[in-house]
């Protein structure tokens, strides 16, 4: 007796192994497969404006990093005894103006850099809801509250969506032709907006998916949203807030990713990985004891032996 439906999942030809280079973009959901990948010490890069819920302040952070572009004055404002930038995630905002347009600046940097040496580019989208701001009359990714008699809401239309998407493909393919695109939807709710506002947003994101990757070939869809829909469909799968995804849910999800995306060749490597990782959590009820010392040296034997193979690696900021 089936007692559950299983989303079908088919392996894709270019799968993720420790010499992929992975850039993460997107809602919240983006970074709990990023921390996965992160545990497992593949080379990644995730979110260096923060998190972005929606493609078209994906699509123009983009579009800067392949451009060029530099952050000043005019692009920040000050709020609340802070400075703020309405392209960016308020962990970027600073006391300082000149801290936030560095760090505005360097995250630019940085995606321009992972845009153009990614093998795969993950991009979650949150919800098709959007913030006009009514001054500049463009979409703006973070509000800051920022008064809301400032901002215009409206859903974007599949079309709005899919012209993002297009644009993000067909310029990072531009600059990175070998680059593979991984598209997903969040299965974070996004309640605030409404029941049914929030099932409108996500079906003009996936009808928008869809269409962008039946038409590219270096496009993939990864379904995380259809999963935690049909396979989880219980409300013990989330968090007391009943919008997020629990722990079980993004293991459960994650495990559907690496069998999907991670190639079967690193597994025995992912393995030692885990093991060093639990390794270095483990806390000793006698520091100075043989046996704990002897736990430290085969603790270190490990490390050496994964920096060798991969120098890419590391395990210094790990706790111990």
């Amino acid at each position: 007796m089936k007692l559950q439906t299983q989303v079908p999942l088919s392996k894709p030809e270019r799968q993720i192994d420790y010499a992929s280079r992975i850039l993460l973009l997107g809602s919240c959901f983006s970074e709990n497969i990023g921390g996965k990948l992160n545990y497992h010490q593949f080379q990644t890069e995730q979110n260096p404006f923060g998190i972005l819920f929606h493609p078209i302040s994906i699509k123009n952070l983009i579009l800067k990093a392949i451009e060029g572009y530099t952050y000043t004055e005019a692009d920040i404002f000050y709020l609340n005894e802070q400075w703020h930038c309405f392209d960016a995630h308020s962990h970027l905002s600073a006391v300082s103006k000149e801290d936030l347009l560095n760090s505005l600046n360097g995250a630019l940097e940085s995606m321009g850099k992972w845009l153009r040496q990614a093998s795969h580019i993950i991009i979650t989208l949150g919800t098709a809801w959007v913030y006009v701001d009514k001054e500049t009359e463009g979409v703006v990714a973070n509000c800051h509250k920022v008064p809301q008699k400032r901002f215009q809401k409206s859903l974007l239309t599949v079309a709005d969506v899919t012209r993002s998407l297009r644009s993000i493909v067909n310029e990072v393919s531009a600059i990175n032709p070998t680059v593979n695109f991984v598209f997903t939807v969040s299965p974070v709710r996004h309640l605030k907006d409404g029941f049914v506002e929030n099932q409108c947003s996500k079906a003009h994101l996936i009808s928008a998916v869809h269409e962008v990757v039946g038409q590219s070939n270096n496009t993939q869809y990864f379904p995380s949203y259809e999963i935690m829909m049909d396979e989880l469909r219980d409300y013990r799968f989330y968090t007391k807030d009943m919008v997020h995804p629990n722990e079980v849910a993004i293991d459960y999800i994650w495990e559907k990713f690496k069998g999907m995306w991670i190639s079967d060749t690193v597994e025995e490597t992912m393995k030692k990985v885990a093991e060093v990782e639990k390794g270095l959590q483990h806390r000793a009820f006698n520091p100075n004891s043989e046996a704990h010392r002897k736990f430290i040296n085969s603790l270190d034997q490990k490390i050496d032996y994964l920096k060798k193979e991969y120098p890419f690696m590391n395990f210094d900021n790990r706790s111990l």
